[in-house]
């Protein structure tokens, strides 16, 4: 478990992907045994990322709708506002966990945060994800570098779920998608990143005394 130190979570509000993607790189690049670790929640303008196993195929029509390509695991995937995004900067070697664990952690969170408001969820052992009824709520693509994290997970909210319908999401051919306002209105954007990263930290090894609180990107 972490060694007693403040976890930092920072709310970033609407952040465009490749400024956080490289702000990702140059914290993971510099950091070392002494430095907290982060939780970063945001929203993206919209942006397909494809992982470091992404095929074209899988990008069916992306329109105006830039396609970057990133050192994540997973294929393509769609970011746009009203998708609750957080990014899990995590020493594993210091926490004890390996990456296997770290998924689990994080698919668990989800299920745990949906299941307050009647959302039945479940990850799926053959895509990494959380899934209603075969439908895919919340997505996982991690890159682990120097035993440390980044890239973390998308959790659909309130959004336009149009673009999924031009890509194969996460590699499969017509996979549905769903967000969390089909099942319920109850649940908002903070509401949503308090429960996780609270859930998040907890299960990585912190007191929800040590969590503290930024709304700056500082990288």
């Amino acid at each position: 478990m972490p060694e007693s130190r403040p976890l930092i979570v920072r709310d970033l509000g609407l952040q465009p992907y490749e400024t956080v993607w490289e702000a990702m790189k140059t914290f993971t690049g510099k950091r070392d045994r002494t430095v907290p670790d982060e939780l970063w929640c945001l929203q993206h303008p919209p942006v397909y990322t494809q992982g470091q196993a992404g095929r074209p195929e899988h990008i069916l029509a992306p329109g105006e709708i830039p396609v970057v390509q990133v050192d994540r695991g997973g294929q393509v995937t769609y970011h746009g506002p009203g998708q609750l995004v957080i990014y899990l900067m995590i020493d594993l070697a210091r926490a004890g966990i390996g990456v296997r664990q770290l998924v689990d952690i994080i698919e668990q969170a989800l299920v745990g945060v949906l299941s307050r408001y009647g959302i039945e969820a479940a990850p799926r052992p053959d895509a990494p994800g959380v899934y209603v009824d075969g439908a895919k709520i919340a997505s996982l693509g991690l890159r682990i570098r120097r035993g440390c994290s980044f890239h973390g997970l998308a959790l659909n909210v309130d959004m336009d779920m149009e673009p999924f319908t031009r890509i194969n999401p996460c590699g499969f051919a017509e996979l549905p998608m769903c967000q969390v306002y089909d099942f319920t209105r109850e649940a908002t954007m903070a509401t949503l990143a308090d429960q996780l990263t609270r859930k998040l930290a907890v299960a990585l090894g912190y007191s929800p005394e040590e969590i503290r609180r930024a709304d700056e990107l500082g990288y």
